[in-house]
C-alpha cells in the first residue's frame, strides 16, 4: 500500500472526458495518460471524440502534413 497518493493535475471547474471510463469528469478523476481536456464546459468535454475525429480529419487532409497523395504509402511492398 502507498503511504503517499500521486495527486493529478487539473482544477476543479474544468472538465475532462476520461477515454478509460467513457465519461465525462469535473476536475481531474482519472490520470492524465486517460482524458482529454481541459474543457471550458461540460458541453465541450461531451463533444471530445467528435471533436478529436474531426480534428483527426482535418489532419489527414491536410496537404502541409503529406508529401505523398492519400491512400498511398512509400512503405507499402
Amino acid at each position: 500500500m502507498a503511504l503517499f497518493k500521486k495527486r493529478t493535475v487539473g482544477k476543479p471547474g474544468e472538465w475532462y472526458y476520461c477515454l478509460e471510463h467513457k465519461k465525462v469528469e469535473e476536475g481531474p478523476e482519472c490520470p492524465g495518460k486517460d482524458r482529454f481536456g481541459p474543457y471550458a464546459s461540460r458541453t465541450e468535454a461531451e463533444h471530445a471524440m467528435a471533436t478529436a475525429r474531426e480534428r483527426n480529419l482535418q489532419w489527414e487532409n491536410d496537404p502541409k502534413w503529406h508529401d505523398a497523395p492519400a491512400g498511398s504509402r512509400d512503405d507499402e511492398n
